[in-house]
């Protein structure tokens, strides 16, 4: 095993021991976070990523021996609820990840703490009922007019009820529900593509019941580009479960909806997600939590980012030639997400947009702060501002007329920080790389 600092080598990752009783025995969990944060203490790369590792940090330097030794253990909690699972420590500063000998995981070890809690029963009942993005979304789909006038950042009377009773912050943007879940409106494009590609277009929870006209606008593309396409949508992808530490929900959804992939795969259909985080938990959450388990091994080789197979669509220069030049002397600023960057893929969303002619292009690749339903609950609110507070600035001085993340929520909320920084700002068009691509391609949004 090689232990050589910053090496170019890709990090790798071991499997989640999930159902050993070690794995959540308190005991052993600690003797783990006071290994992993000696070595953080005596590194701090990774001091102006998030608020976790100032929080730690500070408690060890504030601590009466400033070391380590001194910290209660209680204590590490504010480390790790200040963890979005990101995973930027692990992907771009850490020099102890796998294989290194230290054998450093610091997102992973956030989720074992969070699994242990749950084990003895100290998890946030509240928090979980918020995860349930699908029992949510049908239910607040079917009253969307009543649930957007409530949950508007702008009720003076309904935001603070939420923020007492389920610990939301008044302040932060919530996303929109629409009438018709977006997988009860798609349009299967059923024919054959001269190039034979064909895709399951995953929508995720977020496209099926708050952005349904990002899934709609995607089929265009599609049909537009002569790439078959079927849309499919199981369920949420776990996501919200695994950043509380719910992992054996996680297995569960992982294993259903593989086996119903599956034929669709044996039949050359690529999985294709909408949402970067769902790519991510395809690819690579899913098959650390069920490493045996050869069909959900199938499934996250043969997943996509929706921008990472549009990017290998264009490469072909016959199909290149077809996109449009950008008519406007609109510039584009692009933020790269967390969760985009996390795949170790690229920066496939700006290599996407690059290749349409004549569009500039304002790139920003730093953590918008927000991580996911994290951002919104009171306490957090105000923290993820900070955490993105450098993106907010940077998308301040750019000041370009669209701003993109493949991240739904990443936009939104640089928006809001946006706002916090210069409120008398032009109003800016948020949305999806996709949307861009779209506009290029004279699709109407």
């Amino acid at each position: 095993m090689s232990s050589q600092e910053g090496g170019l080598g890709a990090p790798t990752r071991h499997p989640l021991d999930w159902e050993s009783l070690n794995f959540t025995d308190e005991a052993e969990v600690d003797e783990e976070l006071r290994r992993v944060f000696d070595i953080c203490h005596g590194c701090r790369r990774c001091f102006n990523l998030c608020e976790s590792f100032p929080k730690l940090f500070d408690l060890i330097d504030e601590s009466s021996s400033g070391e380590l030794d001194k910290v209660d253990s209680p204590d590490f909690k504010k480390v790790v609820d200040a963890c979005t699972l990101c995973d930027m420590c692990y992907m771009t500063k850490c020099p102890y990840v796998p294989p290194h000998e230290f054998n450093l995981d610091f997102p992973h070890l956030m989720l074992r703490y969070r699994a242990m809690e749950r084990k003895l029963k100290k998890n946030n009942v509240i928090d979980d009922q918020l995860t349930k993005t699908d029992r949510n979304g049908k239910f607040f789909s079917k009253f969307s007019n009543l649930t957007n006038w409530s949950t508007s950042s702008e009720n003076k009377l309904t935001r603070p009820i939420m923020e007492k009773f389920l610990k939301i912050d008044k302040e932060a943007e919530l996303p929109k529900f629409y009438k018709k879940e977006f997988s009860k409106s798609k349009t299967d494009i059923n024919y054959d593509s001269p190039n034979n590609e064909k895709i399951l277009l995953f929508p995720t929870c977020f496209v099926n019941y708050n952005n349904p006209n990002l899934g709609t606008l995607t089929q265009k593309l599609l049909y537009k580009y002569k790439i078959h396409s079927e849309v499919f949508y199981g369920g949420c992808c776990g996501m919200p479960q695994l950043e509380g530490g719910d992992i054996k929900s996680v297995a569960e959804k992982a294993s259903k909806t593989a086996k119903l992939v599956e034929p669709y795969i044996d039949k050359g259909y690529k999985l294709i997600s909408l949402v970067p985080s769902c790519s991510l938990m395809f690819k690579f959450e899913w098959p650390l939590i069920l490493p045996n388990d050869e069909i959900v091994t199938k499934l996250s080789k043969n997943t996509m980012d929706i921008s990472e197979y549009l990017v290998n669509h264009f490469k072909i220069e016959e199909n290149k030639k077809k996109l449009n030049p950008w008519l406007t002397e609109d510039k584009v600023t692009v933020h790269i997400s967390c969760h985009s960057r996390a795949q170790n893929m690229g920066q496939k969303a700006l290599e996407l947009l690059r290749m349409i002619p004549n569009l500039e292009l304002d790139v920003i690749e730093r953590c918008s702060g927000h991580g996911g339903s994290w951002g919104v609950k009171k306490g957090n609110f105000e923290m993820a501002i900070k955490v993105g507070k450098p993106v907010a600035r940077k998308a301040v001085q750019y000041n370009n007329k669209y701003l993109v993340s493949e991240c739904p929520l990443a936009n939104t909320h640089i928006n809001q920080g946006m706002q916090k920084l210069n409120k008398n700002l032009e109003s800016i068009i948020l949305g999806h790389p996709i949307e861009i691509l779209a506009i290029s391609s004279g699709i109407k949004l």
